[in-house]
């Protein structure tokens, strides 16, 4: 229940990754009330594309907003959906995606927290971003934390700072504070998954998200890769199971091992190889130290991997949206400060 007096925070939430990441950085703030919604848009051109279920293979519906949402609900958070449920007046508000804004939220504090890697840019995103066209028409992630709409940006690490500044963000609102979920992968070490030494197979939801991927030919370089190892696959959370499972067991050896749950961070702390295809989750393998495999270029990944800070980074990002809530001025005036410029450098460790 709100709380008369206390400002108010709205966090906005996509894939389960991102809501746990905002659970995460709302739990650090819990002298404000927080509130949590599924990223929406007021285009009625959009808002006709979900009804009609043209989106739900996207955060803003289907799969993605389903679990989401039952987070919430286990998880006893308020859910304050497109701003339709509480009267409320947000002091500030967290995006995940700066891909769509909507025009309500125009006008507030913002700030943006970077989920884990960015699609590649393609033929057609190069155009994109050329004509200066609306970014969420390249029709994925390869411009999310590059539209420099919101206030202040929250990077994994150095290297997606560079990225998003080279593709549009003022370098200025870009704040290097890691991001929840992969600031403290070594924790995963200890755990009580019952395999190891295999090689682990990450998959990704490229079909159910319009992008081409050749399984059959994926799945006999994992065998190959493996060169008579056991391989593990743990399929992506948006993948039609049925079909992804049935591929797998036509192309992989008998001992071969299928996973549509679990902690996928367990699975690669134990594995002796990682295979990715588009999945964040190769950070993780970087991080342990693990040969990796990925369509991305794995030196560049390097230069990208999150930071590593023990899992100070809700706290980190908790700290500068206390800061610049309670700032009096213009956001232009909070970036050039020196009290946040001090601030942010002392409290983000890396190792």
């Amino acid at each position: 229940m709100a709380n008369i007096g206390k400002k108010k925070i709205l966090f906005i939430i996509g894939s389960l990754n991102q809501t746990t990441q905002m659970h995460q950085i709302a739990d650090n703030l819990l002298d404000y009330d927080v509130y949590f919604s599924q990223l929406f848009s007021n285009n009625p051109f959009i808002q006709l594309a979900v009804r009609l279920g043209l989106l739900n293979n996207t955060v803003l519906s289907g799969t993605f907003k389903k679990k989401s949402e039952q987070y919430l609900a286990d998880n006893n958070l308020a859910n304050d959906y497109a701003i339709k449920q509480f009267n409320n007046d947000y002091s500030l508000v967290v995006f995940c995606s700066d891909l769509l804004i909507p025009s309500k939220l125009k006008g507030h504090k913002t700030i943006w927290v970077q989920e884990g890697m960015t699609d590649p840019i393609t033929p057609w995103g190069k155009l994109v971003h050329y004509f200066r066209l609306p970014t969420y028409l390249a029709f994925n992630t390869a411009f999310n934390g590059c539209s420099n709409i919101c206030d202040i940006y929250c990077a994994a690490s150095e290297g997606y700072k560079k990225q998003f500044a080279a593709l549009g963000t003022v370098d200025e609102k870009i704040f290097v504070t890691g991001i929840p979920n992969y600031d403290n992968i070594d924790s995963f070490s200890q755990n009580d998954f019952p395999y190891h030494d295999y090689v682990m197979v990450a998959t990704s939801d490229a079909r159910e998200t319009g992008k081409i991927d050749n399984r059959k030919k994926f799945i006999n370089n994992c065998v190959k890769i493996s060169n008579g190892r056991r391989l593990i696959f743990k399929l992506h959370p948006n993948e039609k199971k049925d079909r992804a499972i049935e591929e797998i067991k036509k192309h992989a050896p008998p001992d071969t091992l299928i996973y549509t749950e679990g902690n996928i961070n367990h699975m690669i702390a134990n594995c002796a190889e990682l295979i990715t295809q588009y999945s964040t989750v190769v950070y993780t393998g970087i991080a342990l130290r693990k040969k990796v495999h990925s369509y991305f270029d794995i030196e560049n990944l390097k230069s990208l991997a999150p930071i590593q800070n023990q899992g100070s980074s809700a706290l980190n990002i908790a700290k500068i949206c206390r800061e610049f809530i309670e700032y009096k001025g213009k956001p232009i005036d909070f970036l050039s400060s020196k009290q946040i410029t001090q601030q942010t450098s002392s409290f983000i460790q890396t190792s």
